[in-house]
């Protein structure tokens, strides 16, 4: 168009003055810019016309499926047959017969401390106990010449009810200091710490030459097998604790290692924490949890039927949460944004209270292009083979058609 316009006007640089050529190249800009705007304009007007264009979205229809009432809280596995050893006397440790990890039997000595006060306390009590028996012998002859004597009328029967007297205090003096000797003896086997059942023995704080006390923790002895859980329940989720509930054990990660269900209810509340000790019997085959492991226990109070929204398909905006619903309107199928409220994991979703209900169609793809009275075109997911069931994946193309466009005017 250039061009014509300078063919037609003959424009030629020695024909024109300076004011020409300006008047003349103004005219040529003026018309070239005309030229742009109308151009520009065709377009935009037929896609105007057209309409905005629906955007391919994957969507799920909701169901409803068990949702879980749970509780988690933090659990300590215990052992029934778990003892801790602590010394009956006081004394010096002289020999430490196990190490940590060593199997051992019922009766067999761990350790031992040093005897020797208590064998002389016995040595002494046994010099005692045999001094005490020459009186008795004494004592027995005594009253027997007394008898003798009183029968025969030589003596009164006050000497004979002497005699008598010192025999049975003889006797009884005795039989105490037999029973010291036996007392004492007994003890003198605590001086010689050992096993109370059979099972394997645990860290060992104590060193040789140690002075250690009835307080002392020597070391443990476990036996491998069957584990408790001590699960702590507020008191105000204490009315729901009864047996038999159900209860899952959860890694930190969130995995499950064991089924169980509640075997004890305490029937007191712990003044500190104001909790409720609740139990629950494992099996541990193979031995995977260990005494005093911290555990998460999920406890299942109960079961209802509600929807569930996948994870993925939630956006939080300024603290409430939103999910995209596919709806008819007016003959197209438009977005629709919803608040929804949302309780606890269930799998990869999260279980609805409220905003979805079953049969809703729910965007589970392309939301962050989304928004709300957008058009779009539903894929739904689990669909059979033919009806294209996994959907197909949103194009660059596709994202860039569903952002909105604002159309603007050209003056003229």
């Amino acid at each position: 168009m250039l061009l014509q316009v300078i063919r037609v006007s003959g424009w030629r640089s020695t024909g024109l003055g300076r004011v020409g050529k300006a008047v003349l190249a103004g005219s040529i800009l003026i018309g070239a810019g005309l030229g742009a705007v109308g151009c520009g304009n065709k377009p935009s007007q037929t896609a105007a016309a057209a309409g905005p264009q629906a955007m391919p979205v994957q969507v799920q229809v909701a169901k409803a499926v068990p949702i879980a009432d749970a509780s988690e809280y933090l659990s300590v596995l215990k052992s029934r047959h778990s003892a801790i050893i602590n010394p009956q006397v006081e004394g010096q440790i002289i020999k430490i017969y196990v190490k940590s990890g060593d199997r051992v039997q019922a009766g067999q000595p761990l350790l031992e401390i040093d005897p020797l006060k208590q064998q002389a306390m016995v040595s002494s009590q046994e010099a005692s106990r045999t001094a005490q028996q020459a009186n008795v012998n004494y004592a027995r002859i005594q009253l027997e010449r007394q008898k003798k004597l009183f029968e025969a009328g030589v003596v009164s029967k006050q000497e004979f009810d002497n005699a008598q007297t010192t025999y049975d205090a003889a006797v009884a003096q005795l039989k105490s200091l037999e029973d010291q000797v036996k007392s004492q003896t007994v003890e003198l086997r605590y001086y010689q710490v050992s096993a109370p059942m059979s099972g394997i023995v645990g860290d060992i704080p104590v060193r040789m030459g140690d002075r250690v006390t009835t307080s002392t923790m020597l070391t443990t002895v476990d036996e491998p097998g069957a584990l408790e859980a001590y699960i702590y329940v507020p008191v105000d989720r204490s009315r729901g604790l009864r047996l038999g509930l159900p209860v899952h054990l959860l890694d930190t990660t969130g995995k499950e290692i064991a089924q169980t269900q509640i075997t004890f209810v305490s029937p007191q509340v712990d003044t500190e924490t104001q909790t409720v000790l609740a139990k629950a019997a494992i099996p541990n085959q193979n031995d995977r949890l260990r005494i005093a492991q911290q555990v998460r226990a999920q406890i299942i109070w109960g079961t209802t039927q509600g929807p569930v929204v996948p994870i993925l398909a939630v956006t939080r905006i300024n603290g409430q949460f939103f999910a995209f619903l596919a709806e008819s309107d007016g003959g197209k199928t438009v977005a629709r944004q919803k608040a929804v409220k949302i309780g606890d994991t269930v799998g990869n979703d999260y279980a609805v209270l409220d905003g979805i209900k079953p049969g809703d169609h729910i965007i589970v793809s392309g939301t962050q292009f989304l928004q709300d009275g957008m058009p779009v075109a539903e894929q739904i997911q689990n669909a059979p083979a033919n009806a294209n069931a996994g959907g197909t994946p949103m194009t660059e193309a596709a994202a860039t058609a569903a952002k909105p466009t604002s159309n603007k005017t050209t003056k003229q």
